[in-house]
């Protein structure tokens, strides 16, 4: 039977594997969103498990909301790739800085 630790130590390394993802890769934002949902379900395996062990359904709910605003980050992040794309015909990070201000 799985402890709270184990549930722990998986949400703790997939959260590590994100954020090494995010600094060894600053180039392709496909990556880069990628990572910042990895993070996000690390996170949420964490509430579940709180959740599951505390008998409280509050981390369950709390979840969920993440998840929703996770599915609106990424349709919005993929579609400002697809414009980018089209404007500049790259999605590599380095090629954006045209549109600092």
């Amino acid at each position: 039977m799985p402890v709270l630790s184990d549930f722990l130590i998986l949400g703790a390394v997939l959260f590590s594997v994100s954020v090494a993802g995010i600094f060894l890769n600053r180039k392709n934002l496909i990556v880069l969103l990628m990572c910042i949902e990895l993070m996000l379900l690390a996170v949420n395996m964490n509430f579940i498990a709180f959740s599951h062990f505390n008998n409280d359904i509050a981390g369950q709910i709390f979840v969920f909301f993440i998840l929703t605003v996770a599915a609106a980050e990424s349709a919005i992040g993929l579609a400002i790739l697809v414009v980018l794309f089209r404007n500049k015909n790259t999605i590599n990070v380095d090629d954006l800085d045209s549109m600092k201000g």
